[in-house]
């Protein structure tokens, strides 16, 4: 099975006016809005001669007592706003109805069991499921509901030990990046008493009675989830004994930003080094896991990406960029590593490789065509090509498991084709469908298409755009321009619940595969990075207009939406297009392109964005988009509602709050700048069902409500 790189990711006055919304003619508008105060202060840097103010640098203090004063009050003015929109409780409760599904992961086999997570419908995490053979009764292995009040404590399968005897998990609490490592008896259910802390990036790979893991020293009080974190470093943790007696495996104190993970071969004869600066390429290096000393170069430098697949003995399947751009996938001889002696397995084709696995004895090889998955499955010879039958253009994860696993599972789903289980049998190599989830819609009332069109620059962009069968090219329907565009993420269809709320009440879907992302391969990458990530912001500013232009939607009905580094996108084009947009939805943003290398991991993304600091030419780059420092006073922005959250320790809230002060103090007409700021909750990942929900709804109420767009009544039997 293989073992990929983790990724990190990712890749704000006082105002007050009377409400009488642009949008809002045929409704009743919320009383007026009064924002609460935030005082300003005389802060200044310098930048290579340029002088830039920071007047609420004091939000960047989140645990600060006046910090969470002004967030309480920010708070309680979007709520209150919130509440008059006299619809905003019927969209939650269709919300939940359709959320209220049974959802499954697929199963994977650890030893007689198989495990997979459930949950049955509105649990506010999934629960951790086993059942003896695949026609066995389920048990519950751990319920993350149980271990706190909220439902904010999520657990993940962390990695099995080769014997298949003990499980890792890792327990995020609040939606923290920092996730400690504990360990469970596979036959037992029994948690044992290890206890990993400072945890954060990485799993844990296993080898004979313990596993290596990384982490970080412990932070200083009251920085746990704002501080610079510094010296990742991997240790080995033996089962049964305290972690003060961990055995460190390797550290780097000349470089102490970079990122340090490893992976430990399927037959435990190697463990694999990755080294990285930040968020794009890394060095790969090994040694045997038997053997102290130093680790053996296999890429150098950290201008490509290459992952160990497997190995077959001494000779490694390494799927690579170096010299393809879309990826290939070879055959390293550790005897004789030199380039000129890899053997092509699977060579660079015009479709990005997008990710290899193994299992059964077999090599898998998913594909992005057009931005959809294709999967095949081959011999480690990269011959006896056979391709899996998927169901249509969506996205599919890899069939994967051990060598002497015989049933496989993947997942797929698109845009309106919810999320299914197929069953893989290698001897076979047929797929048939093993779990299917029941929604509360009929997905024959819609269609999803992809479209080409042309940015700024005349380069082709493709977008996906789902919507009712019915609907009238009018330029009258509400729509939600959603993106990300950034750190070679792929943007492929998949199925979103809430993205039901739009589609049954007349609006469109649409996303884009912005540069920046992954989907066109490393150059399509790196059209969208450093001083090219204008170009991300063209091409969505691109597709806005043509929306509008194909009488899609109209100006008066169009919001866009994206979060983390989409926040950023969102935050970039509502400041330099505020007269395209009706609304606008940054979530978890980047929104201070000159201080985001100051907190927690920010300075990774450096490869990605650059750094104000590195260059008088970098600064003026960033400078020139940074959504933050891009706010003008007088100019009137669409309805705006930023979202973040208190224990969101990898783009840190500061970033929301120095953006919304900012706009509330700028904008000029009525439309509303709010944010919303979740309490217990992170950059997203162990989000509860209920605060998901509560979240969700509130986002399309806000929409709705500025883009004056009738809700459709809930007709029940």
């Amino acid at each position: 099975m293989s073992t990929k790189m983790h990724r990190f990711f990712l890749l704000l006055l006082s105002a007050g006016f009377c409400l009488t919304n642009r949008h809002l003619s045929a409704q009743t508008a919320p009383a007026a809005v009064k924002y609460p105060n935030t005082p300003s202060d005389e802060v200044y840097d310098n930048y290579f001669g340029t002088v830039v103010a920071d007047p609420y640098r004091w939000l960047e203090a989140d645990t600060a007592a006046a910090v969470k004063e002004w967030v309480k009050a920010q708070n309680a003015v979007t709520n209150d706003y919130l509440s008059k929109i006299p619809y905003r409780a019927q969209l939650r409760d269709r919300y939940a109805e359709l959320f209220n599904f049974p959802k499954y992961s697929a199963p994977f086999q650890v030893g007689q069991y198989y495990f997979f997570s459930k949950n049955d419908g509105l649990q506010n995490q999934s629960v951790i499921y086993r059942q003896k053979g695949l026609d066995g009764t389920p048990e519950v292995f751990i319920d993350p509901n149980k271990l706190s009040k909220d439902g904010t404590t999520a657990i993940y399968i962390a990695g099995i030990s080769t014997d298949e005897r003990y499980m890792a998990v890792t327990v995020q609490e609040a939606g923290s990046d920092w996730q400690p490592i504990s360990v469970y008896d596979v036959a037992t259910m029994k948690k044992l008493p290890d206890e990993i802390k400072w945890s954060k990036f990485g799993g844990a790979s296993w080898w004979k009675d313990g596993f290596f893991y990384s982490r970080y020293p412990e932070p200083a009080k009251g920085m746990e989830l704002s501080g610079n974190n510094l010296n990742h470093s991997v240790y080995y943790h033996q089962l049964g004994t305290p972690q003060s007696q961990d055995k460190l495996i390797f550290a780097d104190p000349a470089n102490p930003t970079y990122y340090n993970n490893v992976q430990v071969t399927e037959d435990e004869k190697y463990l694999i080094l990755y080294q990285s600066p930040g968020t794009d390429g890394y060095s790969v290096q090994y040694r045997e896991t038997g053997k102290d000393g130093p680790f053996l170069s296999l890429f150098s430098g950290y201008e490509n990406k290459s992952n160990v697949i497997h190995n077959i003995g001494n000779h490694f399947l390494v799927q690579t960029n170096v010299d393809a751009p879309n990826f290939r996938l070879v055959e390293i001889d550790l005897a004789n590593p030199a380039k000129a002696n890899w053997k092509e397995i699977l060579p660079e084709t015009e479709n990005l490789l997008e990710g290899c696995s193994t299992g059964g004895g077999k090599l898998f090889a998913s594909y992005l065509e057009k931005a959809t998955n294709q999967i095949y499955e081959y011999d480690y010879s990269g011959k006896n090509k056979k391709m899996l039958q998927l169901p249509g253009l969506g996205a599919a994860g890899l069939p994967g498991g051990r060598e002497k696993h015989k049933t496989l599972f993947y997942n797929y789903s698109s845009f309106l084709y919810p999320p299914t289980i197929f069953k893989y049998e290698v001897s076979s190599g047929k797929s048939s469908l093993f779990q299917k989830a029941e929604l509360k819609f009929n997905p024959e009332d819609y269609v999803e298409k992809q479209v080409t069109y042309k940015s700024k620059d005349g380069t082709p962009v493709t977008m996906f755009i789902a919507h009712r069968k019915d609907l009238k090219m009018d330029g009258n329907n509400p729509c939600m321009l959603y993106g990300y565009g950034g750190f070679a993420v792929n943007m492929s269809p998949y199925f979103s619940t809430s993205r039901m709320l739009l589609l049954e009440n007349g609006g469109v879907f649409a996303m884009p595969n912005l540069r920046g992302g992954g989907e066109y391969g490393e150059k399509w990458h790196k059209d969208g990075m450093l001083t090219k990530k204008q170009n991300v912001f063209d091409d969505f500013i691109a597709a806005a207009e043509y929306l509008i232009a194909e009488k899609y939607t109209s100006k008066e009905k169009l919001a866009i939406s994206g979060g983390s580094n989409g926040g950023l996108l969102v935050g970039a084009c509502m400041t330099q297009r505020p007269d395209l947009f009706a609304a606008a939805f940054p979530a978890v943003g980047v929104m201070d392109m000159l201080r985001f290398q100051k907190f927690t991991v920010g300075k990774g993304w450096v490869v990605e964005y650059g750094s104000s600091e590195q260059s008088p030419e970098m600064f003026k780059y960033l400078l020139d988009y940074s959504p933050l420092h891009n706010i003008k006073p007088g100019v009137r922005y669409p309805a705006t509602m930023v979202t973040t959250a208190d224990h969101d320790d990898r783009v840190v809230p500061a970033h929301s709050f120095k953006f919304i002060a900012t706009l509330q103090k700028a904008q000029s007409g009525s439309d509303p700048t709010l944010i919303r700021i979740e309490s217990n909750a992170g950059h997203g990942s162990g989000k509860p069902t209920s605060k998901i929900i509560d979240e969700m709804a509130d986002m399309y109420s806000f929409f709705f409500y500025n883009t004056n767009t009738p809700i459709k009544k809930i007709e029940r039997p």
